[in-house]
Protein backbone atom coordinates (compact mmCIF):
# COMPACT_ATOMS: atom_id res chain seq x y z
CA UNK A 1 0.00 0.00 0.00
CA UNK A 2 1.23 3.51 -0.72
CA UNK A 3 0.63 4.42 2.89
CA UNK A 4 3.28 2.02 4.19
CA UNK A 5 6.31 3.87 5.53
CA UNK A 6 9.67 2.15 5.29
CA UNK A 7 11.50 2.39 8.61
CA UNK A 8 15.14 1.47 8.15
CA UNK A 9 17.91 0.50 10.56
CA UNK A 10 21.46 0.73 9.31
CA UNK A 11 24.97 0.45 10.74
CA UNK A 12 25.49 3.89 9.18
CA UNK A 13 22.65 5.53 11.15
CA UNK A 14 24.29 8.70 12.59
CA UNK A 15 23.01 7.89 16.07
CA UNK A 16 22.38 4.13 16.42
CA UNK A 17 20.88 4.61 19.88
CA UNK A 18 18.13 6.89 18.56
CA UNK A 19 14.89 5.64 16.96
CA UNK A 20 15.23 4.56 13.30
CA UNK A 21 14.70 7.19 10.65
CA UNK A 22 11.38 7.32 8.83
CA UNK A 23 12.49 8.00 5.31
CA UNK A 24 9.44 8.24 3.11
CA UNK A 25 6.34 6.50 1.92
CA UNK A 26 7.18 6.31 -1.74
CA UNK A 27 8.85 2.92 -2.51
CA UNK A 28 10.99 4.58 -5.22
CA UNK A 29 12.26 7.15 -2.74
CA UNK A 30 13.05 4.37 -0.26
CA UNK A 31 15.15 2.55 -2.85
CA UNK A 32 16.88 5.80 -3.83
CA UNK A 33 17.73 6.62 -0.21
CA UNK A 34 19.04 3.08 0.34
CA UNK A 35 21.17 3.38 -2.81
CA UNK A 36 22.62 6.70 -1.61
CA UNK A 37 23.61 5.10 1.69
CA UNK A 38 25.36 2.25 -0.14
CA UNK A 39 27.24 4.69 -2.39
CA UNK A 40 28.25 6.75 0.64
CA UNK A 41 29.67 3.65 2.31
CA UNK A 42 31.55 2.67 -0.85
CA UNK A 43 33.02 6.16 -1.14
CA UNK A 44 34.11 6.00 2.50
CA UNK A 45 35.79 2.63 1.95
CA UNK A 46 37.44 3.77 -1.26
CA UNK A 47 38.99 6.78 0.46
CA UNK A 48 40.35 4.41 3.09
CA UNK A 49 42.25 2.29 0.54
CA UNK A 50 42.95 4.67 -2.34
CA UNK A 51 46.70 4.67 -3.10
CA UNK A 52 48.41 8.03 -3.55
CA UNK A 53 52.09 8.89 -4.07
CA UNK A 54 54.27 9.54 -1.05
CA UNK A 55 56.40 12.60 -1.49
CA UNK A 56 60.02 11.80 -2.15
CA UNK A 57 59.61 8.05 -2.74
CA UNK A 58 59.10 7.07 -6.33
CA UNK A 59 57.12 3.87 -6.62
CA UNK A 60 56.14 3.77 -2.94
CA UNK A 61 52.53 4.26 -1.94
CA UNK A 62 50.73 5.59 1.10
CA UNK A 63 47.07 6.36 1.88
CA UNK A 64 45.02 9.04 3.53
CA UNK A 65 42.58 7.27 5.86
CA UNK A 66 39.65 8.91 7.62
CA UNK A 67 40.10 6.52 10.51
CA UNK A 68 43.85 5.84 10.69
CA UNK A 69 45.70 8.91 9.52
CA UNK A 70 48.52 8.60 6.97
CA UNK A 71 49.47 4.96 6.50
CA UNK A 72 48.50 1.84 4.58
CA UNK A 73 44.72 2.09 4.76
CA UNK A 74 44.98 3.07 8.43
CA UNK A 75 45.83 -0.58 9.13
CA UNK A 76 49.62 -0.72 8.87
CA UNK A 77 52.36 1.84 8.42
CA UNK A 78 53.91 3.03 5.19
CA UNK A 79 55.20 0.11 3.09
CA UNK A 80 58.78 -0.84 3.54
CA UNK A 81 61.40 -0.04 0.95
CA UNK A 82 61.24 -3.63 -0.13
CA UNK A 83 57.58 -3.55 -1.13
CA UNK A 84 56.86 -4.42 -4.72
CA UNK A 85 54.06 -3.61 -7.20
CA UNK A 86 52.85 -7.23 -6.79
CA UNK A 87 52.62 -6.78 -3.03
CA UNK A 88 50.77 -3.51 -3.54
CA UNK A 89 48.34 -5.09 -5.99
CA UNK A 90 47.60 -8.01 -3.64
CA UNK A 91 46.92 -5.61 -0.80
CA UNK A 92 44.61 -3.54 -2.98
CA UNK A 93 42.80 -6.69 -4.08
CA UNK A 94 42.26 -7.84 -0.50
CA UNK A 95 40.98 -4.42 0.52
CA UNK A 96 38.69 -4.38 -2.51
CA UNK A 97 37.17 -7.66 -1.32
CA UNK A 98 36.49 -6.02 2.05
CA UNK A 99 34.73 -3.15 0.25
CA UNK A 100 32.53 -5.59 -1.69
CA UNK A 101 31.66 -7.51 1.47
CA UNK A 102 30.75 -4.25 3.20
CA UNK A 103 28.51 -3.17 0.36
CA UNK A 104 26.83 -6.58 0.30
CA UNK A 105 26.15 -6.39 4.02
CA UNK A 106 24.45 -3.03 3.53
CA UNK A 107 22.33 -4.30 0.65
CA UNK A 108 21.02 -7.31 2.53
CA UNK A 109 20.46 -5.43 5.80
CA UNK A 110 16.88 -5.65 7.09
CA UNK A 111 14.57 -2.99 5.64
CA UNK A 112 12.27 -2.73 8.65
CA UNK A 113 12.66 -1.22 12.06
CA UNK A 114 12.17 -4.29 14.20
CA UNK A 115 11.97 -8.05 13.97
CA UNK A 116 9.08 -7.98 16.44
CA UNK A 117 5.70 -8.60 14.81
CA UNK A 118 2.82 -6.13 14.85
CA UNK A 119 0.22 -7.60 17.23
CA UNK A 120 -3.47 -6.95 16.54
CA UNK A 121 -6.34 -8.09 18.76
CA UNK A 122 -9.43 -8.09 16.55
CA UNK A 123 -13.07 -8.97 16.84
CA UNK A 124 -14.00 -11.62 14.27
CA UNK A 125 -16.70 -9.33 12.83
CA UNK A 126 -14.08 -8.02 10.38
CA UNK A 127 -12.11 -11.22 9.81
CA UNK A 128 -12.28 -11.70 6.00
CA UNK A 129 -11.15 -8.18 5.00
CA UNK A 130 -8.82 -7.74 7.97
CA UNK A 131 -6.87 -10.86 7.01
CA UNK A 132 -6.42 -9.48 3.50
CA UNK A 133 -5.42 -5.99 4.62
CA UNK A 134 -3.01 -7.30 7.28
CA UNK A 135 -1.33 -9.60 4.77
CA UNK A 136 -0.83 -6.77 2.26
CA UNK A 137 0.41 -4.38 4.96
CA UNK A 138 2.93 -6.91 6.27
CA UNK A 139 4.30 -7.68 2.82
CA UNK A 140 4.73 -4.07 1.81
CA UNK A 141 6.12 -2.91 5.15
CA UNK A 142 8.44 -5.91 5.37
CA UNK A 143 7.15 -6.97 8.78
CA UNK A 144 5.17 -9.81 10.30
CA UNK A 145 1.58 -8.98 11.28
CA UNK A 146 -0.11 -11.30 13.77
CA UNK A 147 -3.88 -10.99 14.21
CA UNK A 148 -5.71 -12.69 17.08
CA UNK A 149 -9.41 -13.02 16.17
CA UNK A 150 -12.25 -13.80 18.55
CA UNK A 151 -15.10 -12.23 20.44
CA UNK A 152 -14.34 -8.54 20.93
CA UNK A 153 -14.63 -8.83 24.71
CA UNK A 154 -12.61 -12.03 24.84
CA UNK A 155 -9.66 -10.63 22.86
CA UNK A 156 -9.78 -7.47 24.97
CA UNK A 157 -9.36 -9.64 28.05
CA UNK A 158 -6.46 -11.46 26.40
CA UNK A 159 -4.76 -8.16 25.59
CA UNK A 160 -5.27 -6.92 29.15
CA UNK A 161 -4.00 -10.09 30.82
CA UNK A 162 -0.99 -10.45 28.50
CA UNK A 163 -0.24 -6.72 28.71
CA UNK A 164 0.79 -6.75 25.11
CA UNK A 165 -0.63 -5.86 21.71
CA UNK A 166 -0.32 -2.91 19.34
CA UNK A 167 -3.83 -2.43 17.92
CA UNK A 168 -7.28 -3.17 19.34
CA UNK A 169 -9.82 -3.70 16.54
CA UNK A 170 -13.20 -4.80 18.00
CA UNK A 171 -16.39 -5.50 16.09
CA UNK A 172 -18.42 -2.71 17.66
CA UNK A 173 -18.24 0.50 19.65
CA UNK A 174 -19.48 -1.27 22.79
CA UNK A 175 -16.15 -2.93 23.54
CA UNK A 176 -14.11 0.04 22.36
CA UNK A 177 -15.92 2.16 24.94
CA UNK A 178 -14.97 -0.40 27.55
CA UNK A 179 -11.34 -0.37 26.38
CA UNK A 180 -11.22 3.42 26.62
CA UNK A 181 -12.81 3.40 30.05
CA UNK A 182 -10.18 0.92 31.28
CA UNK A 183 -7.39 2.94 29.63
CA UNK A 184 -6.35 0.04 27.39
CA UNK A 185 -6.25 2.17 24.23
CA UNK A 186 -5.29 5.73 23.34
CA UNK A 187 -8.69 7.39 22.69
CA UNK A 188 -7.26 9.99 20.31
CA UNK A 189 -6.12 7.22 17.93
CA UNK A 190 -9.61 5.72 17.41
CA UNK A 191 -10.86 5.55 13.81
CA UNK A 192 -14.10 4.15 12.38
CA UNK A 193 -13.34 1.63 9.66
CA UNK A 194 -16.73 0.22 8.54
CA UNK A 195 -20.41 -0.03 9.52
CA UNK A 196 -22.61 -3.02 10.39
CA UNK A 197 -26.35 -3.70 10.53
CA UNK A 198 -27.86 -6.53 12.67
CA UNK A 199 -30.07 -8.98 10.78
CA UNK A 200 -31.46 -12.53 10.80
CA UNK A 201 -29.32 -15.13 9.04
CA UNK A 202 -30.86 -18.40 7.83
CA UNK A 203 -29.79 -21.35 5.72
CA UNK A 204 -29.70 -20.64 1.99
CA UNK A 205 -33.17 -21.21 0.56
CA UNK A 206 -34.76 -20.43 3.96
CA UNK A 207 -36.21 -23.93 4.50
CA UNK A 208 -38.06 -22.88 7.70
CA UNK A 209 -39.66 -19.89 5.90
CA UNK A 210 -38.50 -17.34 8.46
CA UNK A 211 -39.55 -13.87 7.30
CA UNK A 212 -39.46 -11.66 10.38
CA UNK A 213 -38.13 -11.28 13.90
CA UNK A 214 -41.38 -12.56 15.38
CA UNK A 215 -41.11 -15.74 13.33
CA UNK A 216 -38.20 -16.63 15.59
CA UNK A 217 -40.68 -17.10 18.44
CA UNK A 218 -42.52 -19.92 16.68
CA UNK A 219 -42.23 -23.33 18.37
CA UNK A 220 -39.82 -26.05 17.29
CA UNK A 221 -37.11 -23.76 15.95
CA UNK A 222 -33.42 -24.09 16.80
CA UNK A 223 -31.79 -20.68 17.21
CA UNK A 224 -28.35 -19.39 18.17
CA UNK A 225 -26.77 -16.10 19.08
CA UNK A 226 -23.24 -15.13 20.07
CA UNK A 227 -22.33 -14.82 23.73
CA UNK A 228 -23.68 -11.34 24.56
CA UNK A 229 -21.10 -10.76 27.29
CA UNK A 230 -18.07 -11.19 25.06
CA UNK A 231 -19.16 -10.89 21.42
CA UNK A 232 -20.37 -7.71 19.71
CA UNK A 233 -23.06 -9.36 17.58
CA UNK A 234 -24.41 -11.17 20.64
CA UNK A 235 -24.80 -7.83 22.42
CA UNK A 236 -26.76 -6.49 19.44
CA UNK A 237 -28.90 -9.64 19.30
CA UNK A 238 -30.00 -9.18 22.90
CA UNK A 239 -30.70 -5.49 22.28
CA UNK A 240 -32.87 -6.35 19.27
CA UNK A 241 -34.84 -8.94 21.24
CA UNK A 242 -35.27 -6.77 24.34
CA UNK A 243 -36.39 -3.66 22.45
CA UNK A 244 -38.55 -5.20 19.71
CA UNK A 245 -40.31 -8.19 21.29
CA UNK A 246 -42.95 -8.25 24.00
CA UNK A 247 -42.14 -10.10 27.24
CA UNK A 248 -44.02 -13.27 26.24
CA UNK A 249 -42.31 -13.23 22.83
CA UNK A 250 -38.92 -12.85 24.47
CA UNK A 251 -39.67 -15.88 26.61
CA UNK A 252 -40.56 -17.98 23.56
CA UNK A 253 -37.43 -16.75 21.77
CA UNK A 254 -35.24 -17.88 24.66
CA UNK A 255 -36.92 -21.29 24.72
CA UNK A 256 -35.86 -21.71 21.08
CA UNK A 257 -32.29 -20.65 21.85
CA UNK A 258 -30.28 -23.85 21.45
CA UNK A 259 -26.80 -22.45 22.09
CA UNK A 260 -24.54 -19.42 22.26
CA UNK A 261 -21.17 -19.22 20.51
CA UNK A 262 -17.90 -17.41 21.20
CA UNK A 263 -17.38 -15.17 18.16
CA UNK A 264 -18.93 -13.62 15.07
CA UNK A 265 -17.13 -16.20 12.96
CA UNK A 266 -18.72 -19.06 14.88
CA UNK A 267 -22.12 -17.36 14.62
CA UNK A 268 -21.83 -17.44 10.84
CA UNK A 269 -20.37 -20.95 10.81
CA UNK A 270 -23.17 -22.48 12.86
CA UNK A 271 -25.72 -21.47 10.23
CA UNK A 272 -23.38 -22.46 7.36
CA UNK A 273 -23.10 -25.94 8.85
CA UNK A 274 -26.91 -26.15 9.27
CA UNK A 275 -26.60 -26.78 12.98
CA UNK A 276 -29.44 -24.32 13.69
CA UNK A 277 -32.35 -22.84 11.73
CA UNK A 278 -31.45 -19.18 12.25
CA UNK A 279 -29.19 -16.75 14.09
CA UNK A 280 -29.36 -13.06 14.85
CA UNK A 281 -26.12 -11.94 13.26
CA UNK A 282 -24.82 -9.27 10.92
CA UNK A 283 -26.23 -8.45 7.51
CA UNK A 284 -22.71 -9.00 6.10
CA UNK A 285 -22.66 -12.73 7.00
CA UNK A 286 -24.38 -13.51 3.71
CA UNK A 287 -21.35 -12.10 1.90
CA UNK A 288 -19.02 -14.31 3.92
CA UNK A 289 -20.69 -17.50 2.66
CA UNK A 290 -23.25 -16.67 -0.08
CA UNK A 291 -23.74 -20.31 -1.04
CA UNK A 292 -24.97 -21.33 2.42
CA UNK A 293 -26.18 -18.18 4.22
CA UNK A 294 -29.17 -15.98 3.41
CA UNK A 295 -29.96 -12.73 5.22
CA UNK A 296 -33.44 -11.68 6.32
CA UNK A 297 -33.40 -7.95 7.05
CA UNK A 298 -34.99 -6.57 10.18
CA UNK A 299 -37.61 -3.86 9.86
CA UNK A 300 -36.01 -0.39 10.09
CA UNK A 301 -37.65 0.25 13.45
CA UNK A 302 -36.24 -3.03 14.79
CA UNK A 303 -32.62 -1.97 14.24
CA UNK A 304 -31.71 -0.38 17.60
CA UNK A 305 -28.36 1.10 16.55
CA UNK A 306 -26.06 1.32 13.56
CA UNK A 307 -22.95 -0.62 14.51
CA UNK A 308 -19.45 0.29 13.47
CA UNK A 309 -16.02 -1.32 13.56
CA UNK A 310 -13.42 0.92 15.25
CA UNK A 311 -9.66 0.58 15.66
CA UNK A 312 -7.28 2.21 18.14
CA UNK A 313 -3.68 1.91 19.32
CA UNK A 314 -3.22 -0.20 22.44
CA UNK A 315 -1.55 1.38 25.46
CA UNK A 316 0.65 -1.73 25.60
CA UNK A 317 2.14 -1.13 22.15
CA UNK A 318 5.85 -1.49 21.56
CA UNK A 319 5.53 -0.52 17.90
CA UNK A 320 3.68 2.80 18.10
CA UNK A 321 4.75 4.07 14.68
CA UNK A 322 3.68 0.88 12.93
CA UNK A 323 0.43 0.71 14.92
CA UNK A 324 -0.44 4.27 13.89
CA UNK A 325 0.47 3.44 10.31
CA UNK A 326 -1.68 0.29 10.23
CA UNK A 327 -4.74 2.18 11.44
CA UNK A 328 -4.08 4.95 8.93
CA UNK A 329 -3.89 2.34 6.19
CA UNK A 330 -7.25 0.92 7.25
CA UNK A 331 -8.81 4.29 6.43
CA UNK A 332 -7.23 4.58 2.98
CA UNK A 333 -8.94 3.84 -0.33
CA UNK A 334 -7.30 0.48 -0.97
CA UNK A 335 -8.31 -0.98 2.39
CA UNK A 336 -11.80 0.53 2.14
CA UNK A 337 -12.28 -1.17 -1.22
CA UNK A 338 -11.27 -4.50 0.31
CA UNK A 339 -13.91 -4.07 3.02
CA UNK A 340 -16.49 -3.04 0.42
CA UNK A 341 -15.64 -6.10 -1.68
CA UNK A 342 -16.54 -8.27 1.31
CA UNK A 343 -19.95 -6.60 1.68
CA UNK A 344 -19.28 -4.07 4.44
CA UNK A 345 -20.96 -0.67 4.56
CA UNK A 346 -18.44 2.14 4.35
CA UNK A 347 -20.48 5.18 5.40
CA UNK A 348 -23.30 6.13 7.73
CA UNK A 349 -25.39 7.08 4.70
CA UNK A 350 -25.14 3.55 3.32
CA UNK A 351 -26.11 2.11 6.70
CA UNK A 352 -29.14 4.38 7.04
CA UNK A 353 -30.74 2.64 4.07
CA UNK A 354 -31.60 -0.14 6.56
CA UNK A 355 -32.75 2.00 9.53
CA UNK A 356 -34.96 4.86 10.55
CA UNK A 357 -33.51 8.36 9.94
CA UNK A 358 -32.92 8.95 13.63
CA UNK A 359 -31.40 5.58 14.53
CA UNK A 360 -28.33 6.21 16.72
CA UNK A 361 -24.82 5.31 15.59
CA UNK A 362 -22.48 3.37 17.87
CA UNK A 363 -22.65 3.85 21.60
CA UNK A 364 -22.73 1.18 24.29
CA UNK A 365 -25.57 -1.12 25.31
CA UNK A 366 -25.89 -2.15 28.95
CA UNK A 367 -26.66 -5.85 29.00
CA UNK A 368 -29.65 -6.77 31.22
CA UNK A 369 -28.75 -8.96 34.18
CA UNK A 370 -31.04 -11.74 32.96
CA UNK A 371 -28.71 -12.26 29.96
CA UNK A 372 -25.55 -12.47 32.03
CA UNK A 373 -24.16 -15.86 32.98
CA UNK A 374 -24.48 -15.23 36.68
CA UNK A 375 -28.12 -14.24 36.11
CA UNK A 376 -29.10 -17.47 34.39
Amino acid sequence: MNCVRQILHSPFHPHPTLPPRRLCRNPFMVRQAHHERIMSALKFSYLAVRPEPVEGRTGDYGTVSRVGGRGWGGLIGRPSKGSTPLHDNLSHALLSIVVVMLATAIIVAPSHASSAPLLIFAGAASKPPTEEVARAFGQRAGIQVRVTFGGSGFVLSQMRLARMGDVYFPGSSDFMEKAKREKLVFPETEKIIAYLIPAINVQRGNPRNIRSLRDLTQPNLRLAIADPEGVCVGTYAVEVVEKSLRPEERERFRKNLATTVESCEKTANIISLKMVDAVIGWRVFQHWDPERIETILLKPEEVPRIGYIPAAVSTFTRERLLADEFIRCLTQTEAREIFRKHGYLMSVEEARAYTLPGTPVGGEYVLPGSWKRRGK
